[in-house]
């Protein structure tokens, strides 16, 4: 049986993640309050950042960047465009 969260990004009851993705608090923070969903969207925008900025993971800058613009990804704010992206209208 699935286990449903409460989507911080959905703002709705969806289908959990089977494990915390990271380990230590922040692996436990997405996984008590990020949806499957909500998760697989952020890491197809994640790679598209990743691959736009030429950002390198060996650099601590690179990855407190991703961190920031996930985070805003999951609080609804504003988060980084790859240039030239238009997403798709949210259902």
């Amino acid at each position: 049986m699935s286990r449903s969260v409460f989507c911080r990004k959905y703002q709705k009851e969806l289908e959990g993640l089977d494990k915390p993705p990271y380990p230590g608090p922040v692996g436990q923070k997405i996984y008590e309050s990020v949806s499957k969903q909500a998760w697989q969207a952020w890491t197809e925008h994640q790679t598209m950042l990743i691959n736009e900025k030429h950002l390198n993971m060996m650099d601590p800058a690179s990855r407190k960047f991703l961190q920031e613009q996930m985070e805003k990804f999951f609080a609804g704010e504003e988060f980084e465009q790859a240039e030239g992206y238009v997403p798709p209208a949210e259902k």
